[in-house]
């Protein structure tokens, strides 16, 4: 899917949507993203400052999708686990900005080669306008390759 049309349906994605929540960067290699979410009534706690759900919430699926992207369809990913540590208040917009590495991807390769699952922390922090930490994030993929299916194993020569 092109980044363009998967950034759109994102921003129109029920848990964005009604979060406030923007995918406002979405690069054609999928290698970047930045997310941002302004303050408004509907996401602000009861003390008037970001609600921490949103804020973990803006940073849940990208390190997943972009990592999918490139090992490609030979390879199960998915999210593993999450951490989010609060770290100021939230006050007005804030973003999150994602960068997928080629250490990256060689790493979790390395570690999938011969069918093992590789598990890989990704930090990302949620900064306000003025480049102060809000919160910061890390999120642990998982990838694996996939076992042949059936019929990829009969068309394998015996023996291999």
């Amino acid at each position: 899917m092109k980044a363009s049309l998967l950034r759109r349906g994102m921003n129109l994605w029920p848990p964005f949507l009604f979060a406030g929540i923007r995918v406002v960067a979405l690069s054609d290699d999928y290698r970047h993203a930045r997310v941002r979410m302004r303050l408004r009534w509907y996401n602000r706690n009861y003390v008037g400052t970001h609600f921490g759900g949103s804020l973990f919430a803006m940073t849940d699926p990208f390190w997943m999708l972009m990592v999918l992207r490139h090992l490609g369809r030979d390879h199960v990913v998915w999210d593993r686990a999450g951490e989010i540590d609060f770290v100021r208040p939230g006050r007005g917009t804030v973003h999150a900005e994602f960068r997928l590495t080629d250490e990256h991807l060689a790493e979790l390769r390395s570690q999938a080669a011969g069918g093992g699952k590789a598990l890989l922390w990704f930090p990302v922090d949620v900064v306000a306008e003025d480049g102060t930490v809000v919160a910061r994030v890390r999120k642990q993929v998982y990838a694996r390759l996939k076992p042949p299916s059936p019929d990829e194993r009969a068309s394998q020569p015996a023996g291999a």
